[in-house]
């Protein structure tokens, strides 16, 4: 742990010594702030977040085929406490939010994520659809495409990603980059209900949920949002 430590400001040292529970998550953190290059603020929000057990909580799930990575880089809950939304929001407001907010956004998704635009256009039979927001991944080398959801994942939304996914790769997608991948963002899941979804589709894409608060950080109980 020795050349971890070394690496580190004193102020983050301190800050990991003091706020782990276990030697694998001193670790964890020491790695991740070297790698995000975090501020102490940056360090304290990701440990005030429960970064650590959300990350335990999806790294067992794998990207899908065909993108091939040691690490999910996808988390299965994200935090969005920054946004300072209303408790009743609709999705235009949301994506808004998010774009707004979009320095803390990263943060939260992680650094490899480079942020494209927000209602993304693509054309298909002479019709105009728009991806609420595209980001392109530095590790993965693709294009990511963001749908928002204020309620709870339905099946439908697989198919409509599946589209979205299709007009990425015909008409933006570059011939050295891996194919692009989807991420539905929803108030919350049923994990059964996502698999069975997504059972059938060829396309590489996940659902996740996120949460409008900071879990408590003594019992750290993630849930998702439900409107």
């Amino acid at each position: 742990m020795s050349p971890l430590v070394t690496q580190l400001s004193w102020t983050n040292h301190l800050l990991i010594m003091s706020g782990s529970k276990s030697d694998e998550e001193r670790e964890f953190y020491m790695r991740l702030a070297i790698k995000e290059r975090y501020s102490k603020r940056q360090l304290e929000r990701q440990m005030d977040s429960g970064y650590y057990e959300r990350y335990m909580l999806s790294k067992s799930k794998l990207l899908p085929e065909p993108l091939h990575s040691e690490q999910n880089p996808f988390l299965d809950q994200y935090v969005v406490e920054f946004l300072d939304l209303p408790d009743v929001f609709h999705e235009n407001d949301f994506r808004k939010a998010l774009v707004k907010g979009m320095r803390d956004f990263i943060l939260e998704l992680g650094k490899d994520f480079t942020f494209v635009g927000e209602e993304y256009p693509i054309q298909v039979g002479g019709e105009d659809y728009r991806i609420d927001l595209l980001f392109f991944h530095r590790s993965l080398h693709c294009l990511v495409a963001m749908e928002l959801k204020v309620e709870k994942f339905k099946p439908e939304y697989v198919s409509k990603m599946d589209f979205y996914l299709e007009g990425l790769d015909r008409q933006i997608r570059k011939p050295d980059e891996n194919p692009s991948v989807g991420l539905l963002l929803c108030a919350s899941k049923n994990d059964e209900v996502v698999e069975y979804a997504m059972s059938r589709t060829l396309s590489p894409m996940m659902v996740a949920q996120y949460q409008m608060q900071l879990p408590d950080r003594n019992g750290r109980t993630l849930q998702g949002t439900h409107l």
